[in-house]
């Protein structure tokens, strides 16, 4: 059966010039990629700036991801992001990375993310609520909608605040500037003109940084001060991850998070936490849009296994099995982070090469999980090769080799001991969202009109996701 082929930035024949991937880059990390980026194990690029070897063969990949003191965190994504995120643990290496994780750690456990489901579905009715007051076949931009939702399920289950239309959008244009801006000012670095990043550029990114961080900052600050005062807790916010973060100490000092730390870490898990789920469930959509038989299936599942969650709760979610399969083929197809920069510690071989210390070394979840040789029609919506018996990988790999590929090429949390924090989270309220989606609106594409994918901090559509919204009855 034929399946959607989603539309993506069509690969040059060949690698293009240095002075090209220039002024393609600035625009979209995807402009700079060729047809061969889709088939190597192993490439290489060097620039006035930096030495870039980028890895796609799977056992490349763990070497480079299993090994976080061997291959840090980059220097120029964290001078990229610090501004907005901090030291937290998305820009942070070593003891201090490894300190903040384990403080992070029972925040994110099994138990307590099953125990903020109910402030997931809070949010989750009230875009109900909003998709519902669209007319009838109305069109509707599901990019804003999606991020309005998962930024209010992040303030709900962090802050223990929900988030409203005006502010929603607040946050949206201000991410929407800072992700724009990201990679005009990281590029010139990369062919060694540094100097030549506008001063007017630097300026609008801080500001949105500062406008989004001074948001969280009035939410966090009375609670922070309540604790260190040894005051009353607030009951209504006794379960949220804030909570959890001011209570927990480092087993050999004794101390907590301070606050400009516990600014950076919340600010870490809002904009990673929300801006991402909003990306994945946004080309979701889209891709629902385009294959009425997926949908009409997750509309059945949802109908079915939603009532359920008002007696069973959090045990329900295991049987939002499409809607787990369809978010998790959405994350192959456009994971949100699709460029993974590390940073060699010192010199070491890979294949035929020698990295240099200091090199920069790119995982790239964007290429991998479209791997010419690693996935069988690696370009198709097939939500069903989660499920299927038989292997859904190229051939002429036997089963078991193919299975082995599947766990190996597949990483749009990451892998290894960086992997995303919040990644269990992400699971529950993706399948969440989609199954209320699913039961209550059924959506259809804008006749003409095709998202753009473009990479920066997150691949996003650059034209926006527009589609027709038509109400379902919810039985």
């Amino acid at each position: 059966m034929s399946r959607f082929c989603p539309h993506y930035p069509r690969p040059a024949a060949r690698r293009p010039s240095v002075w090209a991937m220039f002024f393609s880059k600035r625009r979209s990390w995807l402009d700079g990629l060729y047809e061969r980026s889709y088939r190597m194990k192993m490439g290489e690029v060097h620039l006035p700036g930096v030495d870039l070897y980028m890895v796609s063969e799977p056992a490349l990949v763990h070497q480079v991801m299993d090994h976080a003191d061997a291959f840090p965190k980059h220097e120029m994504l964290g001078e990229a992001l610090r501004p907005l995120l901090g030291d937290s643990i998305f820009t942070t290496n070593g003891e201090v990375w490894q300190r903040q994780r384990t403080l992070m750690n029972p925040s994110f456990e099994g138990a307590r993310v099953r125990k903020v489901l109910g402030r997931m579905r809070a949010a989750g009715d009230a875009m109900v609520q909003r998709l519902h007051a669209v007319p009838p076949g109305g069109v509707h931009d599901v990019e804003m909608e999606m991020t309005h939702v998962a930024a209010d399920i992040i303030l709900r289950t962090i802050l223990s605040q929900s988030l409203d239309s005006e502010g929603a959008q607040r946050i949206f244009a201000a991410f929407a500037r800072y992700q724009a801006l990201a990679p005009r000012l990281m590029m010139p670095a990369f062919f060694g003109l540094r100097w030549l990043r506008p001063w007017w550029q630097i300026r609008r990114s801080r500001s949105a940084a500062r406008e989004i961080r001074s948001l969280l900052e009035v939410y966090i600050r009375p609670r922070y001060e309540a604790a260190r005062a040894g005051g009353p807790a607030d009951e209504t916010a006794e379960d949220d991850i804030l909570a959890s973060l001011l209570r927990v100490r480092d087993e050999a000092t004794g101390e907590g998070f301070g606050f400009d730390e516990l600014v950076d870490q919340v600010a870490m898990l809002f904009l990673a936490g929300h801006e991402t789920s909003a990306s994945a469930l946004s080309w979701a959509l889209h891709l629902l849009a385009h294959d009425p038989q997926v949908q009409e299936r997750l509309h059945e599942e949802a109908c079915r296994v939603l009532p359920g969650l008002d007696t069973e709760g959090a045990n329900a979610i295991k049987d939002l099995t499409l809607a787990r399969d369809v978010f998790r083929e959405t994350l192959r197809l456009f994971p949100p982070v699709g460029f993974l920069a590390r940073q060699s510690a010192q010199a070491c071989p890979m294949r035929d090469k020698t990295v240099p210390a200091g090199g920069s070394v790119v995982v790239s979840p964007w290429l991998i999980q479209r791997h010419r040789d690693l996935w069988a029609r690696p370009d198709e919506f097939d939500p069903d090769r989660y499920s299927r018996d038989q292997p859904s990988m190229a051939e002429p790999l036997d089963e078991p080799a193919a299975r082995e590929s599947l766990r190996q090429a597949y990483l749009p949390f990451g892998m290894g001991p960086r992997i995303c924090i919040g990644a269990a989270f992400a699971l529950q309220e993706a399948a969440l969202i989609l199954a209320l989606v699913a039961r209550h609106v059924r959506v259809e594409p804008v006749p003409g009109e095709a998202p753009e994918p473009v990479g920066r901090l997150t691949i996003r559509a650059e034209n926006g996701i527009r589609l027709k919204i038509f109400p379902r009855e919810a039985g």
